[in-house]
C-alpha cells in the first residue's frame, strides 16, 4: 500500500477541499471521518455562496472574493473527474431596498464594488420587473449582484469525495495518522481544540433551514429578503435559511425555523403554499475570530487546522484548500491572512 502523505480528518467542505488541493499537487491522501461524508454542517441544505458587502474592505472579504472567483473553475474540475453534479451555478442574487436611504447606500456600494471586485462582477441597483421570482420591495428597486452563486451542499461534498476516490484517494471511517495531518473536524473539533488550549477557540452555532417544493425556472437568481437566504437549486427545489442560534436547547427543528419559513413566504409570495420537503438543523463551527481558522496546530508538529467555516465554508473552500496545500506540502503559509492564523487563537 502506498505511503500516505496527507491525512485529513473531517469529510466536510474544508476537509474535502484541502484533500483535493493536496491530491492535485501529487500527494497521496487519506480522508478519515467516522460519520461519513458531509455528516456535519456541510450536510446542510441552503448553499448560498454570497459575498460580503463591498465596503470596509478587509483581508477576510478579499480572501472570500478570491475564493468566489475561483469557484466556477474549481467545481467544474471536480465535476469533470467525479462525473457528479455539485449543484454549482453563478446565478447572482437579488435583494429588496426598503427606503430611500437604503437606495442611496446601495448606489454608493455599486462604485466600490466596481473597484474592489476587479471588474469581474457587478453590484447594481435595478428596477423590479414584477416577475414572480422577485422579492417584495417597498421602493420597487432591487440590488442585483452577479458574484453570488449557489451550491448544493450534499451534492458538492459527494462530488468532491467522488473526485478524490477517482484519483486514488481513500475515504475511510477509521485509520491512524500518517504523514502530515489536517484537522477539519468542524464544531466538534473546535470544542476539542478549546479543551486542548485551555481557552475558548471557537463555539458551535446552531442553524436551521428548510427545503421547499418550488421550481422558479432554470438559472434564476437567489434572493436575500426578510432576513433569510432563498436559494433555488437545479433539482427544482428552493432552500431557505437560516437561523443563527448561540444559545439552544437541543438540535431539533423548532419554532425558530417556522419563523424563517414564514419570513421567506412573506418576502417572496411565489413560495406561499409551497410544500416543505425537508427541515434541517445542525451545528456550524464559528472560530473566536469569526474568520476561518487555518494553520499549524501549536505544539503539535506536523499537524494543521482548517476549521471555522461557520456560514461561509463552501464559499471559502476553494481558496482554503489551495492555501492549506501550500502550507502542508511546501511550508508556504504566505497565502493565509494574519487574521485567519490558527496559532493566534491558542
Amino acid at each position: 500500500m502506498a505511503r500516505i502523505d496527507v491525512t485529513v480528518r473531517g469529510a466536510g467542505a474544508f476537509g474535502l477541499a484541502c484533500a483535493w488541493a493536496c491530491q492535485l499537487r501529487g500527494a497521496t491522501v487519506r480522508v478519515v471521518d467516522p460519520f461519513g461524508v458531509a455528516a456535519g454542517a456541510s450536510g446542510g441544505v441552503v448553499g448560498a455562496l454570497a459575498p460580503h458587502v463591498p465596503e470596509n474592505w478587509n483581508e477576510k472579504k478579499a480572501f472570500q472574493l478570491d475564493s468566489l472567483l475561483m469557484a466556477e473553475g474549481f467545481w467544474a474540475g471536480v465535476e469533470a473527474v467525479s462525473g457528479l453534479s455539485s449543484g454549482y451555478g453563478r446565478t447572482g442574487r437579488l435583494q429588496p431596498l426598503a427606503d430611500a436611504q437604503a437606495v442611496e447606500l446601495a448606489r454608493g456600494r455599486a462604485g466600490t464594488a466596481a473597484e474592489l471586485w476587479q471588474g469581474r462582477a457587478l453590484w447594481e441597483v435595478i428596477e423590479g420587473s414584477g416577475a414572480d421570482w422577485e422579492p417584495v420591495s417597498p421602493t420597487g428597486l432591487l440590488v442585483r449582484d452577479t458574484l453570488s452563486a449557489r451550491i448544493h451542499p450534499q451534492q458538492a461534498c459527494a462530488a468532491l469525495a467522488g473526485a478524490l476516490v477517482a484519483k486514488g484517494a481513500q475515504i475511510v471511517a477509521e485509520a491512524p495518522d500518517e504523514g502530515v495531518v489536517i484537522w477539519a473536524t468542524g464544531a466538534a473539533g473546535l470544542e476539542e481544540m478549546s479543551r486542548s488550549a485551555g481557552r475558548q477557540v471557537g463555539v458551535p452555532i446552531k442553524g436551521q433551514a428548510a427545503v421547499l417544493a418550488h421550481d422558479p425556472g432554470a438559472g434564476v437568481a437567489q434572493l436575500f429578503a426578510g432576513g433569510v437566504h432563498v436559494v433555488p437549486h437545479a433539482d427544482g427545489t428552493v432552500a431557505i435559511g437560516s437561523t443563527t442560534e448561540r444559545d439552544f436547547d437541543g438540535l431539533g427543528c423548532d419554532a425558530q425555523l417556522e419563523a424563517v419559513i414564514a419570513a421567506a413566504r412573506a418576502a417572496v409570495p411565489a413560495l406561499e403554499g409551497a410544500q416543505v420537503l425537508a427541515r434541517w438543523a445542525g451545528l456550524r463551527p464559528r472560530a473566536r475570530s469569526r474568520a476561518p481558522m487555518l494553520g499549524a496546530w501549536p505544539g503539535r508538529p506536523g499537524q494543521f487546522i482548517a476549521n471555522g467555516g461557520f456560514k461561509i465554508g463552501f464559499g471559502m473552500a476553494p481558496k482554503v484548500g489551495a492555501v492549506m496545500a501550500d502550507l502542508v506540502l511546501e511550508g508556504d503559509g504566505a497565502g493565509i491572512p494574519d487574521g485567519f492564523r490558527a496559532e493566534a487563537l491558542f
